[in-house]
């Protein structure tokens, strides 16, 4: 027995040995995932902590806290008394185009949050679901597919779950994961556009608008979806479709849209807010502000210029192709910088002449960006009122060409009595700020004394729309 006792304890030291090399082992690797940077490359972001990605921009933000603010909305709760809780009334539009570009979604969901409200039933609000080619990040790292965002990151107000005014009894918006609970789909009318859409095509926004308003009045089911037609019946299957925003038949709709709490209660969301005040510092003036050196609100001395490039340049050659007029809210007749297709096209064709004036209002050249800023701030100063004082020296650059073309511009600029020059590129954000990049420019182009964009364009006119409602003149708004 005693021979075997030193092979029973060296056979026993060896698997503790081995024990402790193993735990040894998984510690370090434990120790290295939590290692921020480790963290930072590794190509499994479920494995690090939620709020973790909310801060390092490698990574798309979870978005944990505003989806749980967003469940815990008030009007959340079957409860309640008409006309919201179990016996309200609700539609829901999953006929809302998704994955395509913010603007184009978010023009339609205003406009469909107003069908609701003047309905007297509750919209549903969605997330915006992102086309991919779109997305900051690389597949690997994406939370869902598609990707998306939360309604409630991107804006605030009304459309998005937020209250109404306190003498207003309309039903609160509410959100999709809770109409699935209010309205489940045994309850649902499903109203498919080809039933309603087909005779009112063509028509203006009014008598579209009116139409599917008279539809959802006097439909007696409480819980409604709209759904779309088949793409081989209908490729733009939306209520308010391509074919409307993009021409003047949209105008109708101008005065009882932006006067209406859908307009007036729209808001900046927080996360937009905050990305937009940490970075506030880049426009400071740099002279002397006070009762001689101009405002000091630096965004009441800013002029903002969108300057999309890269892929565009195909955008526009299309629109030249189509006889494109100016897109939605661009086409107001009071707004200076009009356009007019030029005469000797058909609609898919153009002749080459008419496509080079197209080019120049769309995807202008170095020399007439240069000289449609010095023309807008020359024009926005000289329309000031007796005895009032405009300064314009900061200039703020949407755009999404980070190439040495930007720096080149920013040189050519300098010369122009710019003290400060800031472009997109140059803002520093966390990963929400990342993911509502483009509300942030938009927001930036609100607030900005003077506002250039390109006339074609959505972004552009959702800022038109917040421009005008906040009451900014229309000399403050140009156009190539």
């Amino acid at each position: 027995m005693l021979w075997n006792t030193p092979i029973h304890y060296a056979s026993y030291s060896g698997r503790r040995r081995r024990l402790i090399i193993f735990s040894v082992v998984v510690l370090v690797l434990l120790l290295s995932l939590l290692h921020p940077s480790v963290r930072r490359l590794s190509p499994v972001p479920n494995l690090i902590p939620s709020n973790e990605f909310d801060a390092n921009s490698n990574f798309p933000p979870s978005y944990e806290r505003l989806r749980s603010w967003e469940r815990s909305l008030p009007q959340h709760d079957l409860s309640l008394p008409y006309p919201e809780g179990r016996n309200g009334r609700f539609v829901k539009f999953s006929v809302q185009i998704q994955q395509l570009g913010w603007n184009n979604c978010l023009n339609e969901l205003l406009m469909n949050s107003y069908l609701a409200y003047k309905s007297k039933r509750a919209y549903v609000f969605q997330d915006y679901v992102w086309k991919k080619e779109y997305y900051p990040w690389s597949r690997m790292n994406y939370r869902t597919w598609p990707p998306r965002t939360p309604l409630n990151a991107l804006i605030t107000g009304p459309t998005a779950g937020g209250p109404w005014d306190n003498d207003d009894d309309a039903p609160r918006s509410v959100s999709e994961e809770y109409f699935d609970i209010v309205c489940p789909k045994s309850e649902r009318r499903i109203i498919n556009t080809r039933d309603v859409k087909p005779s009112i095509m063509w028509e203006s926004g009014k008598t579209i608008f009116s139409t599917w308003q008279k539809h959802l009045l006097e439909a007696p089911e409480r819980c409604i979806e709209i759904q779309p037609a088949d793409r081989s019946e209908d490729n733009f299957p939306q209520i308010f479709d391509l074919f409307l925003w993009g021409t003047n038949q949209i105008l109708d709709m101008w005065e009882e849209f932006t006067d209406s709490p859908v307009s007036q209660l729209l808001e900046t969301s927080p996360i937009v807010n905050s990305a937009i005040v940490r970075n506030e510092y880049l426009f400071v003036p740099r002279n002397r502000v006070g009762s001689t050196g101009g405002p000091r609100n630096p965004y009441d001395r800013m002029l903002a210029i969108h300057i999309r490039r890269g892929d565009y340049k195909e955008a526009c050659l299309g629109l030249a192709t189509w006889n494109s007029t100016f897109y939605s809210w661009n086409l107001l007749p009071f707004l200076p910088d009009k356009f007019t297709p030029p005469p000797g096209g058909v609609w898919g064709q153009n002749t080459d002449e008419n496509v080079a004036i197209y080019m120049e209002r769309c995807l202008p050249d170095f020399a007439a960006i240069i000289k449609k800023i010095h023309d807008s701030r020359e024009d926005y100063i000289n329309a000031r009122k007796e005895g009032q004082q405009r300064i314009l020296d900061t200039l703020y650059v949407l755009t999404n060409d980070d190439s040495e073309w930007v720096q080149q511009l920013k040189d050519a600029l300098r010369g122009e009595s710019w003290n400060v020059i800031v472009t997109s590129k140059d803002l520093v954000l966390n990963a929400e700020g990342v993911d509502t990049s483009m509300a942030v420019d938009m927001d930036i182009a609100r607030r900005a004394a003077v506002f250039i964009g390109n006339g074609w364009s959505s972004f552009t006119s959702n800022i038109v729309h917040r421009r005008l409602v906040d009451g900014k003149e229309p000399i403050s708004i140009r156009f190539y």
